[in-house]
């Protein structure tokens, strides 16, 4: 950390987050009080504010984390920083064309995380020659040593058949760190740094059970004195070298589409599809807006960007938690605006990017296509049916599930000016434009999408059960039962009032339908919306058990969200409210 910061890295000590300072990526986030430290030192933190790490009302906690200025992404959940460190060299490299360099420090612990590997392969695949990472090979993990211990020589092996150049060096040694980063690079650099944990301290020095431990203050006190006579009468102050002004100012507010959608009512469109004609729509009002994909582009048609835009569309292939952590990389400082996307279920193997991305304050966009049942012939395996129920616990999310072409457009032009994990849930099957081109669509308002004076039930569907529920209120009309359908639009935040209101005029009496399963998806939202309400009935139509292969329509109408069920379920609870009476 002496090395990096006060040789190596250039940046301002008083503007931690100058788009032109080399960035620094704590991996190991357990390590956070050396960083602290490091910034007291730099003159940015007052020294007595390290007394008060991890109290209530210090900015300094237990790992780190944005609301610290010096910090980009927050760590701690090992094996995602490296993947951060790389979308941001990815950004320096290719987006800003500028010289500011990454510095990532990992600890071994985390080196059996396979998300680490996803990020060497990645990292090597772009050759981002700006990416540092520094393994300190401690030896020790926090309850038993590490697989490889200090055999530093598999490490090295390991980095260079990943395409990196691995250089072993003395962790302890000043000179030989100074030496090896000062080396000209024409790959990513891996520093494997030997080190010995509480090395000068006897009683913890390469001794297992001091993982988050401070000394006690006894034995601390002597450490202290003997470290002082160390540095004693060194009068010198060490200051870091000024970045170079290279990075070009970026703006990223209030970025819209040049244009209306032009879509034509009736006209079929899956919103996959409309997903990726947004995209590019969007790409050409700004040049800092980013594409990542996890090889689906063509099924996800993220393809259409990188057709227009081949140099801002960054192919991640098959490591979702690596493109997460890549594009929480590209996102901070507010350099790009970011769409990831990806088949809906394939985000649940990276879920603790996600969570950690809105720790990390980020504000990326990610898009699930391919969710539900209706995807049909692919099976259980690819179909998203529990990802409303993922993003809807994360307390930064907004979830956007268009029902159409019209809806998919603004549900992009709306996620990159949102704050925050942005999730737009997307469908395979093609489905009837509803909606006129210039309705206004906006986070947490719902839209009446069918109704008259007098309904006798509220349905509330998203997506290909929308149309479900269109249709059964077509059917419905026939023997003079008349259905209300809304379209939500965000899952969260919902529009309760909407909902609500209109539920009171058909009798408190609900129908939600969703391509999900029944736990944590649209149904179990309206729940939680009306749970004060009295004279309420909520019945839930969802996908109750796994799934199987079968035709889009054979399998709505086996799990019973399809038209039909709609239709029986307004029936059975009209009957059940006359038999009330």
């Amino acid at each position: 950390m002496s090395v990096l910061f006060f040789h190596t890295m250039k940046y301002r000590p008083g503007s931690p987050r100058d788009p032109n300072n080399d960035r620094f990526v704590l991996s190991k986030g357990h390590a956070a009080p050396v960083l602290y430290a490091v910034w007291a030192e730099a003159g940015f933190l007052k020294e007595n504010e390290l007394l008060n790490l991890r109290k209530v009302d210090s900015i300094l906690e237990g790992h780190p984390v944005p609301k610290q200025q010096f910090v980009d992404v927050a760590t701690g959940s090992l094996g995602q920083g490296l993947g951060a460190a790389c979308g941001m060299a990815y950004t320096g490299k290719f987006f800003d064309k500028a010289s500011y360099r990454v510095f990532c420090l990992m600890g071994d612990g985390e080196l059996s995380e396979g998300s680490v590997w996803e990020a060497m392969s990645f990292a090597s695949h772009y050759n981002l020659t700006n990416l540092v990472a520094i393994l300190d090979i401690n030896r020790l993990g926090q309850s038993d040593p590490t697989p490889l211990q200090h055999h530093t020589e598999k490490y090295q092996r390991r980095c260079e058949a990943f395409g990196w150049h691995a250089v072993i060096v003395d962790g302890h040694s000043v000179e030989e760190l100074c030496k090896v980063l000062g080396q000209p690079r024409h790959q990513p650099l891996a520093i494997i740094a030997k080190t010995i944990k509480g090395k000068g301290i006897p009683v913890a020095e390469d001794q297992m059970g001091w993982h988050g431990k401070p000394l006690p203050k006894a034995k601390a006190e002597s450490v202290i004195k003997e470290l002082e006579s160390s540095i004693f009468g060194c009068s010198k102050r060490i200051c870091p070298s000024p970045p170079n002004e290279e990075a070009p100012p970026v703006s990223l507010s209030n970025i819209r589409m040049p244009s209306a959608p032009s879509y034509k009512l009736g006209e079929k469109v899956a919103t996959r599809k409309a997903y990726g004609m947004a995209l590019v729509k969007l790409g050409r009002s700004t040049d800092r807006m980013v594409v990542l994909d996890g090889d689906t582009k063509n099924s996800t048609f993220s393809e259409l960007f990188k057709k227009e835009f081949p140099d801002r569309y960054v192919e991640c292939y098959i490591a979702e938690q690596n493109m997460v952590s890549v594009a929480i990389g590209c996102a901070v400082r507010e350099r790009n605006v970011v769409f990831a996307s990806t088949f809906a279920t394939f985000f649940s193997r990276a879920y603790d990017q996600l969570r950690m991305a809105a720790i990390s304050e980020s504000n990326i966009n990610v898009c699930g296509s391919h969710c539900g049942i209706s995807i049909g012939e692919d099976g259980p395996s690819q179909m998203g049916l529990e990802d409303l129920a993922m993003f809807r616990a994360i307390p930064t999310a907004t979830i956007f599930y268009p029902s159409d072409g019209v809806s998919t457009e603004k549900a992009v032009e709306l996620a990159a000016n949102t704050k925050g994990l942005c999730f737009i849930r997307t469908s395979r099957p093609e489905n009837n434009i509803i909606y006129n081109c210039n309705d206004d669509f906006q986070v947490g308002q719902a839209k009446v999408v069918c109704s008259s004076s007098d309904d006798h039930v509220t349905v509330v569907a998203a997506g290909v059960t929308l149309h479900e529920a269109l249709a059964a209120a077509e059917q419905l009309k026939k023997e003079r039962i008349n259905i209300r359908v809304i379209d939500p639009f965000t899952i969260k935040p919902l529009d309760s009032k909407v909902i609500i209101d209109n539920a009171k005029a058909t009798r408190g009496r609900i129908i939600t339908v969703e391509d999900h399963y029944y736990e944590g998806g649209l149904g179990e939202a309206v729940c939680s919306a009306v749970v004060n309400e009295t004279g309420f009935t909520v019945h839930r139509l969802a996908v109750s058990k796994v799934p199987r292969s079968g035709k889009p329509h054979e399998l709505l109408q086996i799990f019973a969200i399809d038209r039909d069920a709609i239709a029986q379920a307004a029936r059975k609870l009209l009957s059940g409210s006359a038999n009330a009476k």
